[in-house]
């Protein structure tokens, strides 16, 4: 009894240890620059979103500066396995976006386990989806575009960027809830997306808001933001449910994760700093003139988010019979 006693003493002892450790880095921390990893391209919704955070994030962790890395691929896997594989100490993070959910969704084998190998510290942003066509077009509005691809089973052509992303995914969602028929057309950028649309090419397209935002009202016109709510920067363009498809929701996100295993303090300490600059009026301003809202929230939040996204975009998946990569 007196040996189980010692040992239990030691084992407890070392846990106050460790826990102590750990909330000794967590006031040093950070003690050199933070690496945050991008799994796409400078310029995006979410580079603009990083790059805008970084500076006021960066006051609150000792001004120590946080170095935006994009390190793009399909999927974002590049990014997420670079840091799935680095030291758990809190200064290499990476921005999870709901395209890590459509890749665990789309990919048969990934070099990481999304759910085990990171540690989740907290939402940052939400951003909305629009369904948009041609500013000179013949649909006014959703159901006429619904009508239109009933009355002609695969007559219409319905475009998104890359396969297996969630704009893609997003479109095999639609069909199947407007119960229609439609050739899916899939593009290398936004870019060319927007000239599809403009020209006819595709009768509607789907992708994210923001980096369509500019061209509404001129090249395109929106016919319907897949929300809850209505954008608060195009008041009179309605939801789908408004607009006769209620059901129909997509919405992108993105957050931070760091490599399994990061101390509690530190989680606790970055995810304090990210409710605090989501709280900036400057910040909230600016990212909503991008067609972003501030969406802060705990890690648990964030963990659950993505497993109901990653079950979400599987069923998208499994339903259409795409083919996993």
């Amino acid at each position: 009894m007196a040996s189980i006693t010692r040992r239990a003493f030691a084992s407890a002892s070392a846990a106050a240890a460790l826990t102590m450790g750990s909330g000794a880095r967590a006031q040093t921390y950070p003690s050199r620059p933070i690496r945050w990893v991008l799994g796409f391209g400078a310029g995006g919704v979410g580079d603009l979103t990083a790059r805008l955070v970084a500076p006021k994030l960066a006051e609150g962790l000792r001004g120590q500066p946080i170095v935006i890395e994009n390190r793009p691929s399909a999927g974002g896997i590049v990014a997420a396995e670079t840091v799935a594989r680095s030291e758990p100490d809190g200064h290499t993070l990476l921005l999870v976006t709901t395209t890590t959910a459509t890749a665990a969704a789309m990919y048969r084998t990934l070099p990481y386990d999304t759910m085990r190998d990171f540690t989740f510290i907290g939402q940052l942003a939400a951003f909305d989806h629009v369904i948009a066509t041609a500013s000179d077009g013949p649909y006014q509005d959703l159901r006429s575009l619904i009508a239109a691809a009933k009355a002609r089973p695969n007559g219409l052509n319905l475009g998104s960027i890359g396969v297996g992303s969630a704009q893609h995914l997003s479109v095999e969602l639609f069909k199947s809830i407007a119960g229609i028929e439609a050739a899916i057309v899939t593009y290398r950028s936004t870019p060319e997306l927007i000239n599809a649309i403009s020209t006819g090419e595709v009768q509607a397209g789907f992708e994210t808001l923001a980096p369509v935002l500019p061209q509404l009202g001129g090249r395109l016109r929106a016919l319907a933001i897949p929300s809850a709510a209505r954008f608060p920067g195009l008041p009179a363009v309605p939801t789908t449910a408004e607009a006769g498809l209620p059901g129909y929701l997509i919405r992108s996100w993105n957050g931070v994760c760091g490599p399994a295993g990061m101390a509690q303090p530190l989680v606790e300490r970055l995810n304090q700093e990210l409710t605090r600059v989501a709280a900036l009026p400057e910040i909230r301003s600016r990212l909503l003139e991008l067609g972003v809202e501030t969406a802060a929230g705990t890690p648990a939040a964030l963990r659950e988010l993505m497993q109901e996204e990653i079950a979400r975009y599987s069923r998208i998946v499994t339903d259409a019979r795409i083919e996993r990569l």
